[in-house]
């Protein structure tokens, strides 16, 4: 299996084979199937654990320990998990690869990664709070740290603003934006 993250960190997920694993992992061609039966179950294996590291991340306690706004400090946690768990990223969210409905125990942890964000957005706007403002709330903090780690992880978002020589101060400046035109 660390051989297929590391080979999805640096390639993507589209080309992944059994056969590159192998040789990767300097094991038999034969040897991928032992433990996955094909691409599919190797795909939820990878977003399962993923899923479960990202949810530590983002539930981590000094999460909440910094004087920067809790919105903006889980959207760095996002950004800074995608980064450095490119090979796991590029799978989790990925409904062509990862098959949650064939997968209870993916979608649970897939679950509880997005309970985090829940529980952050219902502390963020305190206990008067309705399901739908939290709704949205939600939906707003994860498009914003979704589509920014994406566009620095895939996408061309060097070649439209320039070289990012301090991308934690962009991803700060991104997310404050996205809280300053919700509590606006």
């Amino acid at each position: 299996m660390a051989a297929a993250v590391r080979y999805i960190a640096k390639n993507g997920p589209d080309g992944l084979s059994f056969r590159q694993i192998a040789a990767d992992a300097g094991v038999s061609h034969q040897a991928p199937y032992h433990h996955f039966g094909d691409r599919s179950a190797i795909f939820s294996e990878i977003a399962l654990d993923g899923f479960r590291k990202f949810t530590e991340v983002m539930s981590a306690p000094s999460c909440r320990d910094e004087d920067t706004d809790l919105a903006v400090r889980l959207c760095e946690r996002y950004v800074d998990f995608a980064i450095t768990n490119k090979g796991y990223f590029r799978v989790m969210f990925r409904a062509d690869l990862c098959h949650m409905d064939e997968s209870p125990d993916t979608q649970k942890a897939a679950d509880a990664a997005f309970e985090t964000l829940l529980v952050a957005v219902q502390e963020i706007l305190g206990d008067t709070a309705s399901v739908d403002d939290i709704r949205v709330q939600a939906t707003a903090m994860w498009s914003t740290a979704h589509g920014l780690a994406t566009l620095l992880i895939d996408g061309p978002l060097e070649r439209k603003i320039g070289k990012v020589s301090n991308r934690r101060a962009l991803v700060r400046a991104v997310a404050q934006r996205m809280v300053d035109g919700v509590t606006s």
